[in-house]
């Protein structure tokens, strides 16, 4: 599966927000994920399956609970196919700064 295929799923954005701000056991992610998207514990386990399967999370297991967390490097990936495409925002964004700092200085 291709990563923007992963990535084309709101659920599994999401779900790598969350997952963005620390480790979660699977119970809390279900428990979020449930609640914003109206789905099922089992239908939230197979996001994570996905997301975990392509790379993008990585599972410990610690007694009975499964932890999740960010798996970086798919996101490089992403981040280096974005470089060629960066070249048509950052120009905007230089004069936001420069007009941000004239305004400073009024």
């Amino acid at each position: 599966m291709h990563a923007f295929d992963i990535l084309g799923d709101p659920v599994r954005r999401r779900i790598l927000e969350l997952l963005a701000e620390g480790e979660l056991p699977a119970g809390s992610i279900a428990g979020t994920i449930g609640a914003e998207f109206g789905i099922s514990q089992p239908a939230v386990s197979q996001h994570l399956k996905v997301l975990r399967d392509n790379g993008f999370a990585t599972v410990t297991v610690d007694g009975t609970r499964r932890l999740y967390a960010v798996d970086p490097e798919p996101l490089r990936e992403i981040d280096t196919w974005l470089d060629r495409y960066r070249k048509f925002w950052m120009n905007r964004l230089d004069a936001l700064e420069t007009e941000l700092h004239r305004g400073h200085r009024q």
